[in-house]
């Protein structure tokens, strides 16, 4: 066996190199950005008024006048005036372009307004003020946004205000889950006392559509013929292989044989951690597979500790170091693996410590009690006892709100 650092050290190593492609703005949410987005002109392309009110000279004002006859109403969307008379004003509303001969906003409550007059209530003004100066947030050919940006929201608005209506992605990996064994039935119909409902490929394929992946899914039975052919033929048709289950030793686990068979290279099966020892790494020039112990919670663990950083790697997004939480709860452990524990984190109202507080459950089968937990704290090989008030990394599986 290996470690869990070597193990996470040989995936982000075989990493895949991806394709670019282009995409409707309205379908990149979540996808990564291949190319550098540049200003097409000025940010913002005109002086721009940022309150309602009044446009007047800045000079007019420091004569002492205060009643300016309104001259033009300046809507947002109008095509530009020019002041005519400099001891006028201009009504202008938010989002207006700056009148010409104007260098002052007034804000409409600092104002009266009657019978065509506006009337100054303040003694005090600035030039410029409540004017959103033309460039003053991005000159024209400034690089608003370089490759291998996650697209979300503002990213999009940004794009799209400067007329990027396609935009050049990273193509995601052609990917299947596959799920195995005859114990396994469709989540649609009911199970005998023998059987259980299909539910790793759910979880797997959830995390997956988070980064904007659309797997399929498909079941394999426990049959070794059927098992050779339909990985072959997988491995013509994917980039990415997800399977569950049929990774161990057992007198039905097809899977690391039939994989090698098919001129998968094995970088390693089994390291040592609990859950997920018998997790299995490989790869063609073409395709990579990891094929996961089927129990639920060493599925979900191999997921949120390997698969998702080997996605993020594969699509150039910078790695964010994972979060230190304190242990609530003494923990003894005297096998020599390195053991993950479900949690349930709170924060401490006091120190605003990220606290946890541990949820072992019954073992790796014991999905149901992952509800109650935030994720995994990951505690070091070969140490057998970890105090509570120690400190240790946390692998997140929760979706935020």
């Amino acid at each position: 066996m290996i470690t869990v650092t070597e193990a996470y050290q040989l995936v982000l190593a075989n990493k895949l190199s991806l394709k670019s492609t282009d995409v409707p703005l309205t379908e990149a949410l979540g996808k990564v950005l291949d190319e550098n987005i540049l200003a097409d002109r000025p940010f913002p392309p005109f002086n721009r008024v940022t309150m309602d009110g009044i446009a007047i000279r800045f000079n007019t004002f420091s004569t002492g006048t205060r009643d300016f006859p309104i001259e033009k109403v300046q809507a947002a969307g109008d095509e530009p005036y020019r002041l005519l008379n400099e001891r006028h004003c201009v009504e202008v509303m938010t989002g207006a372009i700056l009148p010409e001969n104007t260098d002052v906003v007034i804000r409409v409550e600092d104002i009266t307004i009657s019978e065509g007059m506006a009337s100054v209530n303040i003694q005090q003004v600035e030039p410029f003020q409540n004017i959103h100066l033309c460039g003053s947030d991005k000159a024209a050919g400034t690089v608003l946004m370089k490759k291998g940006v996650l697209l979300g929201p503002v990213e999009l608005s940004v794009a799209a205000s400067v007329g990027k209506s396609t935009l050049k992605v990273l193509q995601y990996p052609k990917t299947v889950i596959v799920s195995t064994g005859d114990e396994l039935v469709p989540v649609s119909e009911i199970p005998a006392s023998h059987q259980i409902r299909i539910s790793n490929s759910y979880a797997i394929f959830s995390f997956l559509k988070k980064w904007g992946i659309a797997a399929e899914m498909i079941h394999l039975p426990d049959n070794e013929e059927y098992v050779q052919y339909k990985i072959k033929e997988l491995l013509d048709n994917y980039e990415l292989i997800v399977l569950s289950g049929g990774v161990s030793a057992g007198k039905f686990d097809y899977i690391p044989k039939a994989l090698k068979e098919a001129g998968i290279q094995s970088f390693f099966h089994k390291v040592s951690q609990r859950p997920g020892k018998p997790f299995f790494f490989g790869s063609n020039e073409k395709t990579r597979v990891f094929a996961l112990p089927g129990n639920p919670v060493s599925t979900l663990l191999c997921v949120t500790r390997y698969l998702i950083p080997w996605l993020k790697e594969s699509l150039g997004l910078t790695h964010t170091t994972q979060p230190k939480v304190k242990l609530l709860k003494t923990i003894v452990f005297n096998a020599p693996l390195t053991f993950f524990v479900p949690v349930k984190l709170t924060t401490n109202p006091e120190t605003h410590i990220l606290e946890a507080y541990p949820l072992p459950g019954n073992g790796s089968g014991d999905f149901a009690n992952l509800l109650d937990a935030d994720g995994f704290i990951e505690l070091p090989q070969n140490e057998t006892e970890f105090q509570a008030g120690q400190f240790f990394t946390f692998w997140p599986f929760k979706l935020q709100n």
